[in-house]
């Protein structure tokens, strides 16, 4: 049975319950925004979003399949020699959600590690709430969960060290009440 996280640790744990809330949240969101992305791309549809360059502000550069795709790689990804080819210009925002997404995994994977090593929980929860930066839609479906199970975890342990102390306290047995004369 893990050990319980220990008092002194619980201004930690809520600092790293928000860190681990906030990077859950923007994982999340750049996890729809990439597989937004990755639908637009390998689908039919072929197109990329672009900023700037020939098309303006913000457009959709079409992507050319290369030679060597075959029809069932357009929805598998990397499972073949398949080259796609862009003939966008200017910023490639479909790759910038693709590496912005890859690193705030690791700021996400840093958070789950924090809050995991505070509360004390087995390595299979750390795995799964490691899975929220790669299964859509999962990251807000935890969060919510584990803030949850958090905070009234932490509140429940408050209120039964404020008890332990207070049926252990002599001031509360001897200052008399007014209904008790």
């Amino acid at each position: 049975m893990p050990r319980a996280p220990k008092l002194s640790s619980f201004p930690a744990i809520r600092g790293a319950l928000k860190f681990y809330q906030v990077a859950s949240i923007i994982t999340g969101v750049g996890l729809l925004l990439l597989v937004a992305e990755m639908l637009l791309k390998y689908t039919p549809l072929h197109v990329e979003l672009f900023a700037g360059g020939s098309g303006g502000a913000l457009w959709f550069a079409t992507v050319i399949p290369g030679a060597d795709c075959q029809w069932w790689s357009l929805f598998a990804p990397t499972t073949n020699e398949c080259e796609m080819i862009s003939t966008g210009d200017g910023l490639n925002i479909s790759l910038f959600i693709l590496v912005a997404h890859g690193w705030f995994y690791v700021v996400y994977l840093f958070a789950c590690f924090r809050i995991w090593s505070l509360m004390r929980w087995p390595f299979g929860r750390f795995l799964t709430l490691a899975l929220g930066g790669i299964v859509p839609l999962l990251s807000f479906f935890m969060e919510a969960r584990v803030a949850r199970e958090v905070k009234e975890y932490l509140r429940r342990r408050e209120d039964e060290e404020l008890h332990t102390h207070a049926a252990h306290s002599t001031l509360t047995h001897e200052i008399p009440t007014e209904n008790h004369r």
